[in-house]
């Protein structure tokens, strides 16, 4: 049940030593202190590292003055943060947590409120789930909830094992699995910009749209992160969870109404509508790539197999591009196409949807060819909206140019949005898990990548590395678009007419 006013809560968070904490998670917290949406709070930091509450109190300040560039009441937030010095297989380190627990829960009146942020290794999220189940840490009068960070799982049978264990300590609806994409302001707005138009709902289906593109481009590489990232690869890291979550709320049918049961449902019979792949189709609807040393911002940087911690022959893709076709009666016929990469020309998250042209085109007698409608959503790192509609072009004669009707967040809100993590937060200990991922979004999500990775473990590609570091990605994206008389629509402008 959603709580209107302000949440209490102890938030225990599991590697508060990490670089997530320092940079999301401790200047979320702090902004939502600033706004007054939290009072009554408590932060117990959990990791292996030996730290005294003041030295951990001067880390979170640091992470505060690096990352908001804010100081007021500084001192006073980080008096709410406590430290704890812990073994993850260690019974005993539990016991201890929970003494620490029972202490600031009685000293800030919290009500027995108590939000576990896991963030630190996957391997240990089903191990801290059991131990504070079994050490009394959940044996609490208010709230529960495990707010667990991806990845979740590595295939559909390790997240399905994870899941049993983590659903021994606590229910499913106290589960919060993070997609920070779903914290976006833009991303939320998806249902809005469908649902509360006349001008696009009836317009969202496959008589009107031609296709719709995803696109959610980096311009890092994979830093230190190769261990990771080895195992993983663009689809586990992106496709699995971002791209298909973005592809869902773009999909789904409108919700009988706006609560957190009737929108996941929804979003689930999106992804049951996903056109399953048999191995030898896997190839025709998706693509991959790896990039390859090349200069950026003047720099020369060295290809995926050159980074540390990556094998000199790795198979791992770092880029994917797809055509997805939902079958049901809404979309019959559409592709979705997405693509992601590392080491792209722009760091850039949009979603392009292309309307059809009109059935008859007048212009066409004056040789003219007209630019088709698309509707732009801004994910990253703008956010807003773009319509793209044609207009008489100034000057003699019927010509039309293309003309941009756009609303921008920081323009004309002037404001920057909050970011993703300090929503996902403060919905944590709310109790909205609108934004969160339910175990049945991740099942299919799962079952459906599972199928490209079996076949492309199994086959090397020969062409790797396929794309120069600071470019748009392999040719073969182009080429998967080209098949159905597509292209790409580029990210950072749209290349209109003067």
């Amino acid at each position: 049940m959603v709580q209107n006013n302000k949440p209490s809560a102890l938030i225990m968070i599991f590697g508060a030593t990490g670089d997530l904490a320092k940079r999301k998670l401790f200047p979320s917290i702090y902004r939502l202190f600033q706004k007054e949406k939290i009072d009554k709070f408590a932060v117990v930091g959990v990791a292996r590292r030996h730290l005294t509450n003041e030295e951990f109190q001067a880390n979170v300040k640091d992470s505060i003055l690096t990352f908001t560039n804010e100081q007021e009441n500084i001192d006073e937030f980080a008096s709410h943060f406590f430290y704890h010095s812990h073994d993850v297989t260690s019974s005993e380190s539990y016991i201890q947590l929970k003494e620490i627990a029972d202490r600031l829960d009685s000293h800030y009146q919290l009500e027995g409120n108590r939000v576990f942020y896991l963030a630190m290794a996957p391997e240990f999220f089903g191990t801290i789930a059991e131990q504070v189940r079994e050490q009394g840490l959940t044996d609490t009068p208010g709230y529960k909830r495990l707010v667990i960070e991806k990845p979740f799982g590595h295939s559909f049978e390790s997240a399905l094992e994870l899941n049993k264990r983590i659903r021994t300590a606590f229910e499913e609806d106290e589960i919060y699995r993070i997609d920070h994409y779903l914290g976006k302001e833009m991303v939320q707005n998806i249902e809005v910009i469908r649902f509360a138009n006349a001008l696009f709902e009836p317009l969202w289906n496959s008589r009107y749209i031609s296709n719709i593109q995803v696109t959610s481009s980096e311009t890092l590489g994979v830093e230190e992160r190769g261990r990771y990232y080895e195992t993983s690869g663009a689809l586990r890291d992106m496709v699995q969870n971002h791209m298909l979550q973005m592809v869902a709320l773009l999909a789904m049918e409108p919700p009988i109404r706006l609560t957190t049961e009737e929108i996941r449902s929804e979003k689930v019979r999106a992804l049951r509508s996903l056109r399953s792949m048999t191995a030898e189709e896997v190839n025709q609807y998706f693509v991959r790539g790896q990039y390859g040393s090349g200069t950026m911002n003047g720099q020369n940087v060295p290809g995926y197999r050159e980074e540390q911690m990556v094998d000199s022959e790795s198979n791992t893709e770092t880029f994917v591009a797809g055509k997805l076709m939902i079958d049901n009666f809404r979309w019959a016929g559409v592709p979705f196409y997405i693509r992601t990469g590392k080491r792209m020309d722009i760091k850039s998250t949009k979603i392009v949807v292309q309307f059809k042209d009109i059935p008859m085109n007048l212009y066409y007698k004056t040789g003219e060819t007209l630019h088709p409608n698309l509707l732009v959503i801004h994910i990253q790192p703008e956010e807003g909206i773009t319509l793209l509609l044609n207009a008489r072009k100034t000057g003699n004669g019927m010509r039309s140019r293309p003309v941009q009707l756009s609303y921008s967040n920081k323009s004309s809100d002037k404001l920057n949005t909050p970011e993703a993590y300090e929503k996902l937060l403060f919905d944590s200990m709310r109790g909205d898990a609108t934004n969160f991922t339910h175990w049945d979004e991740v099942a299919l999500s799962w079952k459906f990548v599972d199928r490209i990775s079996e076949v492309w473990e199994t086959t090397k590609d020969s062409t790797f590395p396929n794309y120069k570091s600071g470019t748009t990605g392999p040719d073969c994206a182009d080429e998967l678009l080209k098949k159905d008389e597509h292209f790409w629509w580029p990210v950072e402008n749209l290349d209109l007419e003067e």
